[in-house]
């Protein structure tokens, strides 16, 4: 599925993505920053094999990440691959590396 906003991935995409058996004794709180005219704040907590997702600012995540939103869409439609977003500056994070590399196991591919 063609992902056309950051709204529209965390709404409908990211959840059809998630699979619990992925993420066994992971845990973690995400606080997803997203920049330009289609962003947003969302949080993605995932704990016991469940993810929840919804709108808003966390004040102490795992781990916090910040795209525009152009990027972001960009990254999950798989035409930017996460490590050259990092390493260009188009992906920002504060927190720990090792919940940023499981990203991709909770759907962001």
């Amino acid at each position: 599925m063609e992902t056309k906003t950051p709204k529209e991935f965390f709404e409908k995409v990211l959840p059809s993505r998630f699979d619990p058996n992925k993420v066994a004794g992971f845990e973690a709180v995400i606080q997803m920053n997203i920049t330009g005219p289609n962003g947003g704040d969302w949080i993605v907590a995932v704990k016991d094999k469940r993810m929840d997702i919804k709108e808003g600012v966390d004040p102490s995540p795992t781990i916090s990440v910040t795209m525009s939103d152009t990027d972001f869409v960009d990254m999950v439609n798989g035409r930017l691959g996460a490590v050259k977003a990092f390493m260009t500056g188009k992906l920002q994070f504060k927190g720990s590396i090792s919940v940023g590399m499981r990203l991709m196991d909770i759907g962001f591919k």
